[in-house]
């Protein structure tokens, strides 16, 4: 029923789409966290309405509400209609203006609607603080001892190896682009799988209704499936500039059908031993048959067990290996996915989607245990930390749904600016690992420009002229770009731990008027263990951290219960906490050398103190 409210939301815009949940105690706990279960599951960011009260004339008899308006006729149909009656009473509902007779939005895939249509979901958004957001796949490669794992709702593929050090990441943020790994879009990726002869990796994206496929040696991602108008496989820097900039391609998503056969909501993903590619949607019910040579959709079958005639040996395959577990070690959730469970050297790995973890069963020694995961710098700042450029330039100060932890004023002279950031993490935490420069994210606007090297570095006081200047950091900039960083210290020479606060250093060039310095950073914690806390008490304390901006009670306690299924303690989980400082600068005219027409360069420096409790 949700696939097909999707479709319905995805394919109109003039539609509505709100659920409605029928609990006579939405106080209870129990159906909090079920609800928010559900929200994450399925990643439902329309409104949910919920009532104690039934509308008993229609309870039993329909799944779906149509209407236009307060005055306009309502529709009523079953649970289970088929998809393109419901087309049918939607389209005599919509009137069209006559100078734009398309029905759909203007897409850049199959069915997606613009980006800025999608929300995160609110009730469980919390959880979108933590190291994973709804780990749901798992993918080996025995040869270079590697895993793949579908971070779903964090919209991103990461890369690690048998001790968990992260080695890779896939994706920045939801949307719909190929590019390399730091920059191309995905939406809620599934189901993968891994072609060693290639070295690419295929993947279910599942929110686009696309495949796309990771080149693990070019770090590039493109589209697989389908394929846009005048595609071509291979192309120059310069023409895929002009194409993005000035596409002239014919977009065919205009037209008032859509093929039924398209790809839609699919989530898991097989090869069959012809050489094909078995797409399969959540519920089992259809199935595409994709070439994989070819990236063409050979054959659509509907129905479960036309589905496991054909796919049936190889879905027993997967799922025997959870077979192999005990069954009190085996989460409730995986029962039925077998895209959550894969066999790697000697452990069987398992993904607990509802507990936020990744586990591992180790068959000889017959115990289960979760990976505990380092190099978080891979990930570098998550988009959701980071508002948009434009929005950060047009709104200043009050940019909408950022959470701002620490803004001060400076009146200083122009020139060089060092500052130096204290921080305090929240009591009871700690430092999972060192801060890396990967997950720093420096911004300057107005007056100030960002030096490239914060400290330790020896700059003559002597006026030197602008022209000069910018060749100097030209050189800065080249012999930057041509130095191999080899350690993990020269990757974080610019954080520190000093008396139990990190230290971030930077600095900046100002010139007279006002300026702003904006500084982001992704602090990966966990709790320290508390002997005297509960767990109850210590998941409330997790999830409270994980929402800086406000404590929404129900939020909070359908997030803890939520976590409290998951085989990790509360002071297990590593949770992202995010630093937004923003530093307002006013400079002054440049002071005056005695022959009143030379000026005097300054240099100044503030320390900023920032507590993130």
């Amino acid at each position: 029923m949700l696939e097909k409210v999707k479709s319905l939301q995805q394919r109109y815009s003039s539609l509505n789409v709100m659920g409605f949940q029928l609990c006579k105690e939405f106080s209870s706990d129990v159906v909090r966290s079920r609800l928010a279960k559900i929200i994450m599951n399925e990643y439902i960011t329309f409104p949910v309405l919920v009532s104690n009260k039934s509308p008993s004339e229609i309870s039993d008899k329909v799944g779906y509400i149509l209407f236009k308006g307060t005055d306009g006729s309502l529709l009523l149909h079953e649970k289970d209609v088929e998809l393109e009656i419901l087309e049918t009473s939607i389209k005599d509902l919509i009137v069209q203006p006559k100078e734009k007779p398309g029905l759909l939005h203007s897409l850049r895939g199959t069915w997606v609607k613009p980006l800025d249509a999608f929300k995160e979901p609110h009730l469980c958004s919390p959880l979108q603080n933590l190291l994973l957001y709804f780990p749901g796949c798992i993918e080996v490669d025995e040869v270079d001892e590697q895993l793949f794992l579908s971070d779903i709702n964090h919209h991103r593929i990461i890369v690690f190896d048998g001790n968990g050090n992260i080695l890779d990441s896939i994706g920045s943020s939801p949307g719909f682009e190929d590019g390399e790994f730091e920059s191309c879009k995905i939406m809620r990726p599934a189901a993968l799988f891994y072609h060693d002869s290639e070295n690419c990796l295929y993947f279910v994206d599942s929110e686009n209704h696309a495949i796309r496929r990771a080149d693990m040696e070019s770090r590039t991602v493109e589209t697989f499936y389908p394929k846009p108008n005048g595609y071509k496989t291979k192309g120059g820097m310069l023409s895929r500039i002009i194409d993005k900039l000035w596409s002239t391609k014919a977009d065919s998503s205009n037209s008032e059908e859509v093929d039924p056969n398209l790809l839609f909501c699919p989530w898991h993903l097989l090869k069959s031993l012809e050489n094909d590619l078995f797409i399969l949607n959540r519920s089992l019910d259809t199935l595409w048959i994709m070439d994989l040579s070819s990236g063409l959709i050979k054959e659509v079958v509907k129905g479960s067990a036309n589905i496991l005639e054909i796919c049936g040996p190889l879905i027993s395959e997967k799922s025997s290996l959870l077979k192999e577990i005990p069954s009190n070690n085996l989460p409730q959730n995986i029962a039925n996915d077998f895209s959550s469970v894969a066999a790697f050297q000697d452990n069987i790995v398992i993904c607990d989607s509802d507990g936020q973890v990744v586990l591992k069963y180790n068959k000889k020694c017959k115990s289960m245990s979760s990976f505990d995961f380092s190099n978080f710098g891979v990930l570098g700042l998550p988009y959701w930390l980071v508002s948009p450029m434009e929005s950060t330039y047009a709104a200043g100060f009050g940019v909408p749904g950022v959470h701002i932890d620490h803004i001060q004023h400076f009146t200083l002279l122009p020139g060089r600016i060092d500052i130096k950031i204290n921080v305090e993490i929240p009591e009871d935490t700690e430092l999972v690992e060192p801060l890396d420069d990967d997950c720093i994210w420096r911004q300057t606007r107005g007056t100030s420009t960002e030096t490239l090297v914060a400290s330790n570095k020896a700059e003559s006081t002597e006026k030197v002229g602008v022209a000069q200047q910018w060749y100097d950091e030209l050189d800065d900039l080249a012999s930057l770009t041509q130095k191999e960083v080899s350690t993990e210290e020269d990757k974080a020479s610019n954080t520190k731990v000093q008396d139990g606060k990190i230290i971030i250093d930077c600095a900046v060039n100002t010139s007279p008027g006002t300026s702003e310095v904006i500084i982001n950073a992704a602090l990966y914690l966990r709790l320290q263990n508390a002997t005297n806390a509960s767990k109850e008490q210590q998941l409330t304390r997790l999830v409270n951290i994980l929402n800086p901006s406000g404590k929404d009670s129900l939020q909070t306690d359908a997030c803890a219960q939520i976590l409290s299924t998951s085989k990790k303690l509360p002071e297990e989980f590593v949770f992202l906490r995010s630093l937004h400082v923003r530093l307002k600068i006013n400079s002054r005219d440049h002071p005056k050398a005695e022959n009143s027409k030379d000026i005097i360069l300054t240099e100044s420096f503030v320390e900023v103190s920032v507590s993130l409790e």
